[in-house]
C-alpha cells in the first residue's frame, strides 16, 4: 500500500521592504561622499538617519529621490530598482519628499501649495478640487490660513505646509530632511505627533533625517552616518548615550 506523504507547509511570503539602499557609492568629482551605504526602511515603520553636519545625509536622500545618481550600488523601492527612474516618476510611484528648507512656493496661497501636491498622485488616485479633511486633522492651523500666501507663514507653519503638501500625493514612503530645523519647540512636538499619527493611520513608511533627540526617539530604527558611511544602527529603544554624544551632540 502506498502511503501518501503529507504536504510540506508553504514557506511564508517574504515581503520586500519599502526602501532598500544597497552598496551605494556617490562621488562629487573625485571626492568620495557616500561609501558603501546599506540601509533598509521596512513598511509601516519610521527609520531615522543621524549624524553630524556634512557626513552625507542629505546627499543620501537626494540619491534616494533621484536628484543625484550613484556611481555604484542600487536603490530598491518596493522590491524594484529605481536607479533609472526619474525624480518625478519616483514621486508618482509614491515617494514623497520634504527637503531641508521646506521649499514651499511663497507666492502661492496655502491652498494652492497643497493642491499642487496632488501632481505626485499620477495614476494612483483621483485628484480633488479641495483639501481632504485628514490634512486639517493633522495640521489644524492650515485650515485657518488657506488664503494666505505661503511666504507669509512662520517657519513652523511652512514646515507643516510642506509635510501636508507631500501628503496630498498620498505617498507610500515619506522622506523628511531635518523637519525641525529652526522651529520653535512647541511646533516640533506638533510635527512629531503628526508624523507618528500618519504612520499609525495610513501605514506609510518614513525615512527621517533629524538632529532633535526627542524626535529621533520617535523612530523605530536608526542608522548613524560618519564620513559618508553607516557606522552604527539598531532599534532606537537601544540608542545609547555614547551614540547620542558621538552622532547628535553639537
Amino acid at each position: 500500500m502506498t502511503r501518501t506523504q503529507p504536504a510540506s507547509p508553504e514557506a511564508p511570503a517574504v515581503t520586500a521592504p519599502m526602501l532598500k539602499v544597497s552598496g551605494l557609492n556617490f562621488f562629487y568629482g573625485e571626492s568620495h561622499i557616500l561609501r558603501n551605504v546599506d540601509m533598509t526602511v521596512p513598511k509601516g515603520q519610521m527609520v531615522c538617519l543621524i549624524g553630524r553636519n556634512g557626513v552625507g545625509k542629505t546627499t543620501l536622500l537626494n540619491n534616494v529621490m533621484g536628484l543625484l545618481s550613484p556611481r555604484t550600488g542600487d536603490i530598491y523601492y518596493e522590491g524594484q530598482s529605481v536607479l533609472k527612474v526619474s525624480p518625478d516618476q519616483r514621486a508618482r510611484r509614491g515617494i514623497g519628499y520634504v527637503p531641508q528648507g521646506r521649499e514651499i512656493i511663497p507666492r502661492l496661497t496655502v491652498k494652492e501649495n497643497l493642491i499642487i501636491g496632488q501632481e505626485a498622485l499620477g495614476d494612483r488616485g483621483q485628484k480633488s478640487a479641495g483639501v481632504p479633511a485628514e490634512i486639517f486633522e493633522l495640521f489644524p492651523v492650515l485650515e485657518t490660513m488657506l488664503s494666505r500666501m505661503g511666504g507669509d507663514l512662520s517657519g513652523g507653519q511652512q514646515q507643516q505646509l510642506a509635510i501636508a503638501r507631500a501628503l496630498m500625493g498620498r505617498p507610500k514612503l515619506l522622506v523628511l530632511d531635518e523637519p525641525t530645523e529652526g522651529i520653535q519647540p512647541s511646533i516640533i512636538l506638533d510635527i512629531e505627533a503628526a508624523v507618528r499619527r500618519i504612520i499609525a493611520t495610513t501605514g506609510i513608511s518614513v525615512l527621517l533625517v533629524e538632529q532633535h533627540l526627542h524626535f529621533v526617539r520617535q523612530a523605530d530604527f536608526y542608522y548613524a552616518m560618519q564620513k559618508g558611511g553607516i557606522v552604527a544602527s539598531g532599534p532606537t529603544a537601544e540608542l545609547s548615550n555614547a551614540v547620542i554624544q558621538e552622532f547628535l551632540a553639537v
